[in-house]
């Protein structure tokens, strides 16, 4: 069975397609077969980095590792029976089949709820939920106290992902290993750096989600995706000399990766 990596929040704009496309390349890098899939069926940022990444590779004559990437199959609604779910059965048509060729499965939810997302998350072995660090972005995990910064209970995400959790205990399956990545996280010690941290600790053991660093806010990201190239593919590219930013990003990738432990993997880049 391969391993099914989920990368979800609720919330657009904190990096999901970022961190899916840098972890999802850093394993076929380091040899593992991979195959991805993109649950936003209208904006798809994720698969459109892998369609840069191609014609990156047909236009330079490169050979740059590129994960297997398929689109969700269209399923007859006449072919259904009672009470199934069209979306269902495409997402289990998807994984079915990439299960058959690869040890790893990365699936890039929307930043909104949807039914592919709610059932992708029951799917994880391990979800993966970038969060600006902000606590604008923190309310996707935990109602909170404005006042106090008091932890009032778990938000809509957190409860969706507890049903997750649940439905995969009835089906006797492993729990989701649950890592919340810090993004975009400010180089200075501010003291609402400090506040989300102490926040996001304290979340962690009360819902049960680990938390793992992320990537700092830098111009380089925004430059690689027309390209569809990642953090790894620049010598290949011919910068020989990075800059220290992107040496920088490159350690916050190894560390991301390795926080992830997943099976098999020894982070060697």
């Amino acid at each position: 069975m391969a391993h099914i990596i989920v990368v979800g929040n609720e919330k657009g704009g904190a990096g999901k397609s970022t961190v899916a496309m840098h972890i999802a390349t850093s394993l076929v890098r380091m040899g593992h077969l991979v195959g991805v899939l993109d649950l936003d069926l209208r904006q798809r940022s994720f698969g459109r980095y892998v369609e840069n990444r191609k014609k990156f590779n047909e236009a330079e004559g490169l050979a740059l590792p590129i994960p297997t990437y398929r689109d969700l199959p269209e399923v007859r609604t006449e072919s259904l029976g009672p009470g199934e779910n069209v979306y269902d059965q495409r997402l289990s048509a998807a994984v079915t089949g990439l299960e058959r060729e690869v040890e790893f499965i990365l699936i890039d939810c929307p930043g909104s709820h949807t039914r592919l997302s709610q059932v992708a998350h029951s799917l994880a072995d391990t979800l993966v939920t970038p969060l600006n660090d902000s606590f604008v972005d923190f309310d996707l995990l935990a109602n909170i106290d404005p006042q106090t910064n008091k932890i009032l209970g778990p938000s809509i995400y957190a409860e969706m992902v507890w049903n997750a959790r649940q439905l995969r205990a009835q089906a006797g399956l492993e729990p989701i290993d649950w890592v919340v990545v810090r993004n975009r996280v400010g180089a200075q010690a501010m003291h609402n750096k400090k506040k989300m941290a102490e926040a996001v600790e304290a979340l962690a053991k009360r819902i049960g989600f680990r938390v793992a660093p992320g990537f700092a806010e830098r111009v380089i990201f925004r430059e690689l995706f027309p390209r569809g190239l990642t953090l790894l593919d620049l010598r290949d590219i011919g910068v020989q000399n990075m800059n220290l930013s992107n040496v920088a990003a490159r350690q916050e990738l190894r560390e991301l990766v390795k926080e992830l432990h997943l099976p098999g993997v020894t982070v060697d880049f």
